[in-house]
């Protein structure tokens, strides 16, 4: 009779946790068909494509060509031959890949310690203080406007005649070029709406992260005779660090993803100076019509953005072993 009643008990449990097992999925099928259908499967695609040749029409007209086309985004032949004639910049000055790439790199290091330092000067300055309720609504606006709405509005700022332009010439400084035109300062246009739209997002997080610093930890600082700098330097920071590795890995993959400033602000001009990796692959894709190229192009920017984070970690872990 005991056995019995013990084998009743497992089947039952057994019943139970299955069904259980099955409403857990039930719950994850939406999420994971979403995933599945949205993602993963255009990923896969894209790396089949990246493989072969394809200008549009019938899926018959597909023709695998191996690494041609990524023989022809690097334009090897072309760039080896420079290399021998001692063109070492070749690729970076005349490949629109390297160029893309250039823009891209550069418009990342920037924005992201601009972006930073100022979420984090935002959220020092706002933690804490009465009636700063407000303030954070205000700085955190842009994130959620219409980013069309956004970069018109600075357009028109940036005009020629536009008030940015009028407040520099203002304290003495002849400068009277529309920033959106000029191939030096189309780039800074790009990045200082980038700016200016991310960092109350970001502020909000830091905002969160400096409520979790332990108050006992800026006594200490100070009975032991540490200034606001120093308790910055040595307290605040340190315990932010995993909400700084955090936004970090956020704005480097989103910068590597920028499309809608630039299509709307630029389109990659004046030239190719504000040319982007993305803009890059849309202009192959759908201008060009040339799907296997622009494949091969997002599968660059994938494997940046993989190896960008694969480091990041790597420092993270390094950091948190010190």
């Amino acid at each position: 009779m005991a056995e019995s009643t013990v084998k009743r008990r497992k089947r039952g449990m057994s019943r139970l946790e299955r069904k259980n097992t099955l409403i857990a999925y039930s719950f994850l099928a939406p999420n994971f068909l979403g995933f599945a259908i949205f993602t993963l499967v255009p990923v896969v695609c894209a790396i089949l494509l990246s493989f072969m040749e394809w200008n549009g029409g019938s899926i018959s007209a597909i023709k695998w060509v191996g690494l041609d086309n990524f023989a022809e985004i690097f334009k090897v032949e072309k760039v080896a031959e420079k290399w021998a004639e001692g063109n070492y910049f070749y690729f970076f000055n005349r490949v629109d890949l390297g160029i893309a790439l250039k823009n891209t790199v550069f418009y990342t290091v920037v924005t992201v310690p601009l972006t930073l330092v100022c979420s984090i000067a935002l959220a020092l300055a706002l933690n804490k203080v009465k009636g700063a309720v407000a303030f954070r609504t205000v700085f955190f606006f842009p994130y959620v406007a219409s980013m069309v709405a956004i970069c018109v509005c600075w357009n028109f700022m940036l005009m020629k005649d536009g008030p940015i332009n009028q407040m520099i010439m203002a304290l003495g400084i002849n400068f009277n070029k529309s920033w959106t035109a000029d191939s030096t300062m189309a780039m800074w246009a790009i990045i200082l709406v980038s700016v200016w739209r991310s960092m109350g997002y970001y502020m909000v997080i830091y905002l969160a992260a400096l409520q979790g610093v332990p108050r006992e930890l800026y006594e200490a600082a100070t009975v032991d005779g540490a200034n606001k700098w120093q308790q910055f330097l040595n307290v605040t920071l340190p315990q932010i660090k995993p909400t700084t590795f955090f936004c970090s890995i956020m704005l480097i993959i989103g910068c590597f993803k920028i499309y809608d400033t630039v299509a709307i602000m630029t389109e990659g001009s004046p030239g190719r100076a504000t040319k982007m990796l993305v803009t890059y692959i849309y202009d192959v894709a759908f201008n060009q019509i040339k799907y296997g190229i622009a494949s091969a192009i997002s599968m660059v920017l994938l494997i940046l953005v993989l190896i960008v984070t694969v480091i990041q970690f790597a420092n993270e872990k390094k950091f948190a072993n010190v």
